[in-house]
């Protein structure tokens, strides 16, 4: 009976293993049935409605969110010679700069954010576009150019930064095989836009002042970037992503990244510079507002081909190529059409060719992401980006006060010749110089310092 009895039991046992197993066997096969679902539903990278659909929704708050302050030569023009700006002008530089500069510099946190807890990266898009509506609102209100700099640049920055960080993690989930071409189409939002926004605004500022136009343009970011949103979304559920990772810093190691980086830095110092002084200079020969408008225009019309032209290189050649034929183009334009420019309609040749040849710079960071990747596969391509603005923000941050500096007192005017005589020629070389270093990529790859080891 002791036996049976035990047998009764270790049968008992048995069937309840058996069973536990069977459920264990059923949960693991509703998990993985429910995973092959998910991958299976999930929409084409590369290509169909809803990539292309995102891709635009991408361009058109690139072109929101950088387009503004990328016209603010407008604004410069503006601010120097109505009240209450006009009587202390100083730091009016630093407005436009601190709004793009702000956005690079803060890049790394941004993105350091939203890879570190993903499920944030929606909200963030809403928080960051009330964020725009209340900088220029508030801007709006400023008597004094610190109070522009503080709301105009930094708090704008601060809203953009996080409304435009989540389109980058989300379009390297959207596109792979054509990272380059969509990364060039995104970033030509900047310039389409900063086609539109000079005349815009300019023709605002001079009927309404800037206080209505900055209102109106707060209005109008909500009207326009809100529905966007709907499309600009992620292609991975999030319980579908893997479990985030520590960041893996062993790239600030290589001198790959750093050679790269030095390059963007240098870069970055000059660029900026035409955008910011080309109404000012073209007002200095003694040429119309409306024309210093064009100028910016046209200098954002040509970085919208030299965006998807440099995207389309970076798919097809190395990226240190892609960089040397930005910067032989951007240099020679800086130095022998502005240099020579005494006359608008040599100034708007330099405004095509400056647009086209250093407009679509920021287009070669996915090449550099994928050149630094190459020697540290584990690299994050968030921190990557993160750290290439950060540098390029730099450069933006310190171009504002700087060029004040170099122009205060009109150096070499009627000392030299043509436009370096006009008391910008410290200014044109400045902005050459940095052009032709901006290549250091280049020389850094012919030395052996690029490259997979």
């Amino acid at each position: 009976m002791e036996s049976s009895y035990d047998d009764d039991i270790a049968l008992t046992e048995v069937a309840r293993s058996t069973s536990t197993v069977r459920d264990v066997i059923r949960r693991r096969s509703t998990v993985e049935s429910n995973v092959r679902g998910q991958e299976f539903s999930l929409p084409k990278a590369d290509s169909g409605k809803e990539a292309y659909l995102f891709l635009c929704g991408c361009f058109c708050i690139e072109a929101l969110v950088w387009g503004f302050p990328f016209s603010f030569g407008v604004f410069q023009e503006y601010y120097s010679k109505h009240e209450p700006f006009s009587t202390n002008p100083a730091g009016i530089a630093s407005i436009g700069t601190s709004a793009s500069g702000v956005m690079y510099l803060g890049a790394p946190f941004s993105f350091a954010i939203l890879q570190r807890w993903p499920k944030l990266r929606r909200w963030a898009t809403i928080l960051g576009l009330a964020t725009i509506a209340v900088a220029l609102t508030a801007s709006s209100f400023s008597s004094k150019v610190w109070h522009l700099i503080l709301t105009q640049g930094v708090l704008y920055a601060l809203g953009g930064s996080f409304l435009y960080a989540p389109t980058i993690l989300w379009l390297d989930e959207w596109f792979v095989k054509r990272k380059g071409l969509a990364f060039g189409i995104m970033w030509a939002g900047t310039g389409m836009a900063g086609v539109a926004i000079p005349f815009i605004m300019g023709w605002g500022l001079e009927r309404y002042g800037f206080r209505t136009m900055l209102r109106a343009w707060g209005i109008a970011m909500v009207i326009l970037a809100g529905p966007l949103l709907r499309y600009v979304k992620p292609r991975i559920p999030l319980s579908a992503q893997s479990q985030v990772r520590r960041f893996d810093i062993s790239f600030l190691r290589t001198s790959t990244f750093w050679i790269l980086e030095a390059g963007n830095v240098l870069q970055g110092l000059g660029f900026f510079v035409p955008n910011i002084y080309l109404p000012t200079y073209a007002s200095s020969l003694g040429l119309s507002s409306i024309s210093g408008t064009l100028l910016v225009s046209l200098f954002n019309t040509t970085s919208v081909f030299g965006a998807v032209i440099l995207g389309t290189l970076i798919d097809r050649l190395h990226v240190t190529t892609v960089i040397l034929i930005s910067t032989i183009g951007a240099s020679l334009s800086v130095f022998l059409l502005w240099g020579f420019a005494t006359s608008l309609p040599l100034l708007c040749v330099f405004s095509l060719v400056y647009g086209l040849f250093a407009g679509g710079f920021t287009t070669t960071y996915t090449g550099i992401i994928h050149e630094v990747r190459k020697v540290e596969p584990s690299a994050d391509v968030g921190l990557l980006f993160g750290l290439l603005a950060f540098g390029r923000g730099i450069g933006a941050v310190v171009c504002g006060p700087l060029s004040e500096a170099m122009i205060g007192n009109q150096p070499w005017q009627g000392q030299a010749a043509l436009g370096y005589g006009s008391g910008f020629g410290v200014l044109i070389v400045y902005t050459g110089i940095t052009a032709i270093l901006s290549g250091t990529g280049y020389m850094g790859r012919r030395l052996g310092w690029v490259g997979s080891y």
